[in-house]
């Protein structure tokens, strides 16, 4: 079982409390949901621009575009802009979000391997150029648009230590990368380089090396029939944030990773395509007791946030959060969390050790930027959570009205 008031938890009266996932603001939670309502959704942009920075400085030769999907959030994206970050697109409507923020279509690479005819025409339309593909029928799409594309293959790397391996579903074998290159150099279309993503959540950097000296080798076939020589790698995304505290710091994660790039001829330029990192620390979620029942030998807790909404990355993530319960009192015993819809899954977590929570209580899970309010649902017509934003860009006109900007 896991001791909610253990492990860097906070003190059971505490009102006003100071958490590392909010860079060390102090925050009175308690007055945010007196003023905002719950469940609250608190974004800190201080905390993307600082991750950003981490991982440029662990990365320092590597361009990063930020993975939008993590969270397609409006300030994280003007916060990044700002920061100088590139964007991976994947969709269409990310596209317009990027429109909306005028930023650079030349700041973008368009990474999603399958693609429509109409995919391709917005993202040309936007000013994007850069797509990956992986396969010969994608390939052909771009015989239309081989004067104004240019494209990267992605290349698979299973992976089985990655929380969520993303080689399953994309990426070309790497035995069959020549064949997709010779057949690229008869259409007269350019491939610029190679892209891989070894997976969501790594526990270690090791595939990561070898993705990038196998595509090494990949980049010095020799193509006498192409439009121009390869002279890209992406190495996509998959550095890992430290949910549990078992993860390294990113400089050390990213050592080895630096010694395979120097191995790389002076005219490869890399990109990375970081999305949990950026995102997963800069935001906590508060929720509530919104009712509570003993059932057997455990107590339930039911929130008026859970697993259809904000905690949804525990169904399509993997991952589980860290929780903390503010104002439990008394002796740790066996409890349930749940969330708020009438399904049986909606449960956040079972057999945990808590002390004795009342009905408007607070729970607050820090490290809840990624994967979470960009794959929350209104399922049982239940609101998603309202989204507050600390230190967004002076510049940012917020127009949802879901969004409130804090001081």
């Amino acid at each position: 079982m896991t001791d909610l008031r253990g492990g860097g938890s906070l003190p059971a009266d505490s009102t006003l409390a100071v958490h590392p996932a909010l860079g060390g603001r102090e925050t009175d939670w308690h007055a945010l949901v007196r003023t905002h309502g719950s469940p609250l959704l608190v974004l800190d942009c201080d905390i993307i621009r600082r991750q950003y920075r981490k991982l440029a400085q662990a990365l320092p030769d590597v361009s990063l575009y930020y993975a939008i999907k993590a969270l397609p959030n409006r300030a994280v994206i003007a916060t990044l802009a700002e920061e100088g970050c590139g964007f991976d697109i994947a969709t269409n409507g990310e596209v317009a979000m990027l429109e909306q923020l005028f930023i650079e279509p030349r700041r973008t690479i368009h990474t999603h391997p399958i693609k429509r005819d109409l995919d391709i025409r917005t993202a040309l339309r936007y000013g994007c150029t850069t797509f990956v593909v992986d396969n010969v029928d994608e390939l052909e799409k771009f015989i239309p648009y081989r004067h104004r594309v240019a494209l990267l293959v992605r290349v698979s790397f299973p992976n089985p230590s990655a929380r969520v391996d993303l080689s399953r579903k994309f990426g070309c074998a790497a035995d069959d990368v020549p064949a997709l290159l010779k057949e690229a150099d008869a259409l007269g279309i350019h491939v610029k380089g190679l892209s891989f993503h070894v997976g969501s959540q790594v526990a270690d950097a090791g595939m990561h090396v070898y993705a990038i000296r196998r595509c090494t080798e990949l980049l010095r076939l020799p193509r006498p029939d192409a439009v121009a020589p390869m002279s890209v790698i992406d190495i996509g995304g998959g550095f890992p944030v430290n949910y549990d505290g078992s993860i390294e710091d990113i400089d050390a994660f990213c050592a080895p990773i630096r010694t395979a790039l120097a191995e790389l001829p002076s005219n490869v330029r890399v990109l990375a395509e970081p999305g949990r990192y950026i995102a997963a620390p800069a935001m906590t979620c508060v929720t509530s007791v919104v009712g509570r029942a003993r059932r057997g030998e455990r107590m339930w807790y039911y929130l008026d946030d859970g697993v259809y909404n904000s905690f949804s990355g525990q169904i399509y993530d993997h991952t589980r959060y860290p929780l903390i319960a503010l104002d439990a009192q008394g002796e740790s015993r066996p409890s349930v969390l749940a969330g708020p819809t009438c399904d049986s899954i909606d449960v956040i977590a079972e057999d945990i050790l808590i002390g004795e929570m009342q009905i408007g209580d607070l729970i607050v899970a820090p490290m809840m930027g990624a994967y979470t309010a960009a794959t929350a649902t209104t399922f049982n017509s239940l609101p998603r959570a309202r989204v507050l934003t600390l230190a967004a860009p002076a510049s940012l006109d917020v127009d949802d009205s879901n969004v409130v900007r804090l001081a």
